[in-house]
């Protein structure tokens, strides 16, 4: 093991992860080696999650079983199934405001097809996943070096994918049963406390490897939304005009505070956080519609070509 110690985040933001599944795109291109062998903990919150699971996967030779050009194909070609929703779904939820926006059923249907049987425990380097336990109210982590250990941690990525990926008003809980009778959870997107689990995984990987190594911390945004709520328009909201950008601004200051924090903790040349301003246009996590998609990528290859130095320097530490 090299003695700087490498940790990947990837924040949560539904189809907005074509993002930096594109900037990893860019790093494998450059490196021209897999994500899972560039890192030594690899973490995720909801979408970023599921890319942290896709790039980890073995194949039958025990080799990385999707690229990061595979993950982008993902999004491009499954995002419509990921968010699909009846007619009769779309009145009965009220748009969220009632009852989950989705149904599970095409998120689970991808998942199975791409994640299979394949579990936790297989992982081809340490991952970490962050969810939130409904019923126990805790964090709730999902660990490749816990499921080696115990054999009660060691969940099928799917499902894995499938908790930190329930985003409140978009998809319904999920109740993942362990190898104790009687003994479950129920979780939650773990975007509700980290959508930037970068801190989260800064201080596994202090626990994994000790707080005296030398550590290098990759955050990815999936895009901030910026354009600011004016007082004279919150001043008098309630519950149904709260809601909307509601979650978005949990989001944000989360991921902002934890950005605060590791640029405070880490010298410049040890953090690297990438991270594109979205408009209107493109903010939600669930549009699915080519012309966005197409927006989202021209926005990661903007940031790609304006932090291109701050890549070359990156893929220089990576290769170290």
């Amino acid at each position: 093991m090299s003695e700087l110690i490498k940790i990947l985040s990837v924040d949560g933001g539904g189809i907005r992860g074509i993002i930096p599944a594109l900037i990893l795109l860019e790093i494998e291109n450059l490196t021209q080696k897999p994500i899972s062998e560039l890192f030594d903990l690899i973490a995720g919150t909801s979408t970023g999650g599921l890319i942290a699971l896709s790039l980890t996967a073995p194949d039958e030779q025990g080799n990385p079983r999707y690229s990061a050009q595979d993950v982008i194909n993902l999004y491009e070609e499954e995002g419509e199934r990921i968010f699909s929703r009846s007619l009769l779904k779309t009145i009965q939820s009220v748009r969220g405001i009632i009852d989950e926006r989705y149904s599970s059923e095409g998120v689970e249907d991808v998942l199975e097809r791409y994640l299979q049987d394949t579990r936790l425990k297989e992982a081809l380097t340490d991952v970490f996943i962050t969810s939130y336990e409904l019923e126990k109210r805790f964090p709730f982590f999902f660990s490749s070096r816990d499921a080696r250990n115990q054999l009660n941690y060691d969940f099928p990525m799917k499902q894995v994918a499938m908790a930190t990926s329930a985003a409140p008003t978009y998809f319904e809980p999920v109740r993942i049963e362990t190898n104790n009778p009687g003994e479950y959870y129920v979780l939650i997107d773990g975007g509700v406390y980290a959508n930037n689990p970068a801190l989260c995984a800064f201080m596994e990987a202090q626990t994994i490897y000790g707080k005296e190594r030398d550590f290098l911390v990759v955050s990815l945004g999936t895009g901030e939304y910026t354009e600011p709520i004016l007082y004279e328009q919150a001043r008098n909201w309630g519950k149904s005009e709260w809601l909307p950008p509601l979650l978005n601004v949990v989001f944000d200051g989360v991921s902002d505070t934890v950005n605060f924090h590791l640029q405070n903790i880490l010298s410049e040349d040890c953090y690297y956080r990438f991270q594109p301003i979205l408009t209107p246009e493109n903010e939600a996590i669930d549009n699915t519609r080519p012309e966005n998609l197409n927006a989202l990528k021209e926005l990661a290859q903007n940031l790609i070509r304006n932090q291109s130095s701050q890549l070359q320097q990156l893929t220089e530490k990576l290769l170290q």
